[in-house]
């Protein structure tokens, strides 16, 4: 029987179910690139009403996303359990699994900036969301590193990518200054709140900084990323960018909460703050150094495949951090260049913005992503023996080989 025939002979499987089988955690930084859009505007020093409305459009722009993707992945779960779990122990795939919490951390934001001012959300709500995100952080965090650190993996293929595995615990920092935006600060709660900030941002960083060692070994053992790689290189500018922006507003809010509840000395904030203020100088350079260090090569090594487009996404949200804290810097030092630097930034982010959502809108269109094969759903339809489960996981870690570098 030819090739053609077998083809013929295989039961073919609606449209629909083909997305829900192909459909992966890599979706979710589509929503992270929409969030980090409304997040780097929101900074822009003079703000309009206008922006304001154009943000918001965006900010629902990611929780429609957000709701997409969760519902996809948990249908997907129903239907082909086998399939869900292959995803998460994968050792590319798998490592997306925590951008989930990434993406709830984003709408939390964006909760702040539009829906609270206008009394739609009170500082109560927000304050218990606080509280379920650093839970969710933890219940996905822990459980996907213990699955990951289970098998060994080829440090020649390493990319910062890996580090999505630590990302939402150094998010806490991040969500916890806004949060601490709208909890005055007399209040016992504004204290949890701070401290736990620090604590899970120093927790974040100094994990992920361990994975910017190993990377720097990587390039001088391999040279620069390429292909699917060449986008993770961004990764390495998150780190150093969203603790520079968290430990400088931490710092600012300390300067309040801690003076009004008598606690540590008499000058603490002003000492948490002073000290913020210079670390994250240190840090936003770094930052801005990866940025440089991936974006001159990048043209020039990545594979300009359409299939390969979801990868391209890590060119906007691990940027935000060390963006945002432009802005930041520019109020503290009173400077007129840092302000329009952001800005040219910020318009630099919703450029890329559309270009990506359009060509990953003409991949999925083509079915490029997002889509399996009529006998990679059927197999997972028709029951299997654990022997032929074994087999065939056999078969994939053979074709995979040790290297592991479509990210």
């Amino acid at each position: 029987m030819s090739l053609s025939e077998q083809d013929n002979n295989i039961p073919k499987v609606s449209t629909l179910a083909r997305r829900i089988h192909g459909w992966s955690w890599q979706a979710f930084p589509i929503g992270m690139g929409t969030g980090a859009v409304y997040v780097t505007l929101s900074g822009v020093k003079n703000h309009s009403s206008a922006l304001t409305t154009f943000e918001t459009i965006f900010y629902f722009i990611n929780i429609s996303l957000f709701l997409l993707n969760s519902t996809t992945l948990l249908v997907q779960a129903i239907l082909y359990p086998r399939q869900a779990w292959r995803l998460i122990q994968d050792p590319v795939k798998g490592i997306f699994v925590p951008l989930i919490v990434l993406s709830f951390a984003t709408i939390i934001i964006g909760t702040i900036n539009y829906a609270v001012p206008t009394g739609h959300i009170t500082p109560g709500f927000i304050y218990a969301m606080f509280w379920v995100y650093v839970i969710f952080a933890l219940l996905v965090c822990f459980p996907m590193l213990m699955i990951w650190f289970n098998k060994p993996h080829d440090l020649t293929t390493f990319t910062p990518a890996w580090a999505f595995l630590v990302f939402p615990m150094m998010l806490v920092g991040v969500v916890s200054f806004n949060v601490l935006k709208v909890l005055p600060p007399d209040e016992n709660r504004a204290i949890g709140v701070l401290l736990v900030g620090y604590v899970f941002q120093g927790i974040g960083f100094f994990m992920t900084f361990f994975y910017i060692c190993i990377y720097i070994i990587r390039i001088m053992t391999t040279g620069f990323l390429d292909g699917h790689q060449a986008n993770g290189a961004f990764v390495a500018c998150g780190p150093p960018g969203f603790t520079a922006l968290a430990l400088i507003n931490l710092g600012k809010r300390a300067q309040e909460i801690l003076p009004a509840h008598g606690l540590v000395s008499a000058q603490a904030g002003e000492i948490w703050y002073a000290s913020s203020v210079m670390a994250g100088l240190l840090l936003f350079g770094l930052a801005v150094f990866f940025f440089l260090f991936g974006a001159l090569p990048y043209w020039f090594k990545l594979h300009k495949h359409l299939h390969e487009i979801l990868g391209c996404w890590a060119l906007t949200f691990p940027n935000v951090g060390w963006i945002a804290t432009i802005r930041v810097l520019g109020d503290i030092f009173n400077l007129d260049g840092f302000f329009a630097w952001h800005l040219v930034m910020t318009i630099i982010m919703i450029i890329v913005w559309f270009v990506l959502i359009i060509l990953t809108g003409l991949a999925f269109w083509k079915g490029k992503i997002f889509l399996a094969k009529d006998e990679d759903v059927l197999k997972d339809i028709i029951p299997s023996s654990p022997k032929e489960d074994d087999q065939e996981t056999l078969a994939e870690k053979q074709s995979e080989g040790p290297n592991y570098s479509h990210v």
